[in-house]
């Protein structure tokens, strides 16, 4: 009994590290799905945070998260750079685009501009919503977990090719960085998909 006792530490830790590297590579081949080729570095920036359902009365860790990765994606090279925050009511009475503008400037002293997205619902609503205040920018970035991100990404180009095609990568990816964030993004990615392959047959 002592000696199955290690063989199954062994086993369960293996089996770990194996959904982590798996979540890993799910993860940084999404980060680079569905970009464009035109997105010009130093022109007009704009940063779309995707939201996620929130109670608040402040930004969840997942949102907190994401607004991070808005910040850290912004490009130095920018003549101007615009964060898109996308997110209206669902888990609580605040927009979950205010929750995350709020903690932006407040804790983390964002002092940019900012154009907020109050009443979408869903991913699909946060893209559409988000096209008239990105119509202006030469480069766009659609940020989130990366999974998610290139979902938001690929619904761009099935509404607005010409606006896709300006699609920049952000920097919502790091190795080892938020691992179970990953995984959840990863399962949540291939459900998705798997949906969609199903809704094609």
């Amino acid at each position: 009994m002592r000696r199955l006792v290690p063989a199954f530490t062994l086993a369960a830790t293996a089996a770990g590290l194996s959904v982590l590297a798996w979540a890993e590579y799910v993860n940084r081949r999404a980060s680079y799905r569905a970009l464009g080729d035109s997105a010009a570095p130093e022109g007009i920036e704009a940063v779309v945070v995707l939201g996620y359902r929130d109670r608040g009365p402040k930004a969840n860790f997942v949102n907190r998260y994401r607004v991070r990765v808005g910040l850290r994606s912004r490009s130095p090279r920018a003549r101007d750079s615009v964060l898109v925050l996308c997110g209206g009511s669902v888990g609580g009475d605040i927009p979950e685009a205010e929750l995350m503008a709020r903690y932006a400037r407040e804790s983390r002293g964002y002092t940019g501009r900012i154009l907020l997205d109050t009443t979408s619902t869903t991913t699909q609503q946060n893209i559409e919503n988000a096209i008239a205040l990105v119509e202006d920018a030469d480069a766009i970035k659609v940020v989130s977990n990366p999974p998610h991100a290139a979902v938001g990404r690929e619904h761009l180009w099935s509404l607005r090719p010409d606006l896709a095609a300006r699609l920049a990568r952000g920097a919502d990816y790091r190795f080892g960085e938020a691992p179970l964030l990953k995984v959840a993004a990863a399962v949540i990615a291939g459900r998705y998909h798997a949906r969609r392959r199903a809704a094609h047959r």
